[in-house]
């Protein structure tokens, strides 16, 4: 009796994440959040709501748009008004701004700690708490022990982690599921029309455990992310791409 090697390939893929932890359940069609090409990166192509996502910037522009896209996934999170928290040592996010994103600030609770340990602390025990979307962190470090952490709270708890954190420090590996980097491009409109026009991004998964790693173009418009053609893109300079170039 011959066998498909295809069939042996994704059998080994599917124990593979049984044994990390990726168990496939019932609701994973809630997994698909609207993310387009790019949860095709991803096992089994959902979005891994059970691990810890990390996401690296360099410089304010691109601060920024990690916050923009960050809030984007989060309300996709929240969508049945369950609450997220936002845990930082030096917050700079304007809550008002996630309306535009689709999150209600009043189901995000904001948590201002005096010292960047105090933020691991606080993130590892939300994420034991059930109940809640999702639990963002900002920090500056995060290394693999911490992450480890925190990636197994998130396999128990089934809540999904976010952590935001500068390249100003060495990025080192870590037990993240995923890890992002978030440009800044140069949004769009009508012509005549004045003001700003959507937000754009160049979103980039380093990382990806068990997936394939890639770069896209989104926008953020009516409310749901929309893949970009190149031809519809125009890069703006960051800190990131200076410091690299």
């Amino acid at each position: 009796m011959r066998v498909d090697k295809r069939e042996i390939m994704n059998r080994l893929r599917q124990d593979i994440l049984r044994l990390q932890g990726d168990v496939p359940t019932a609701s994973s069609a809630a997994q698909h959040i609207g993310l387009g090409p790019v949860e095709k990166a991803f096992p089994n192509g959902a979005f891994p709501v059970r691990g810890i996502h990390e996401f690296i910037y360099g410089g304010q522009e691109e601060a920024a748009a990690t916050s923009g896209f960050l809030s984007g996934l989060l309300s996709r999170f929240m969508k049945d008004s369950r609450v997220c928290l936002w845990i930082s040592a030096s917050r700079a996010l304007f809550p008002p701004v996630l309306k535009a994103f689709g999150v209600d600030p009043h189901h995000v609770i904001f948590v201002d700690m005096a010292r960047e340990k105090d933020v691991m602390w606080a993130m590892e025990e939300a994420l034991k708490c059930g109940g809640l979307a999702a639990v963002v962190a900002e920090v500056q470090t995060l290394d693999f022990i911490q992450s480890r952490r925190l990636q197994l709270a998130v396999e128990k708890s089934r809540v999904t982690g976010f952590v935001i954190r500068s390249t100003s420090q060495s990025i080192g590996a870590t037990a993240c599921v995923a890890r992002w980097h978030i440009r800044p491009i140069a949004s769009a409109l009508d012509e005549g029309m004045p003001g700003v026009g959507f937000p754009r991004w160049e979103v980039e998964l380093l990382k990806v455990r068990n997936g394939n790693p890639g770069r896209w173009k989104m926008e953020w418009a009516h409310g749901r992310f929309l893949p970009l053609a190149p031809r519809q893109t125009q890069p703006l300079m960051s800190g990131w791409d200076r410091k690299s170039g």
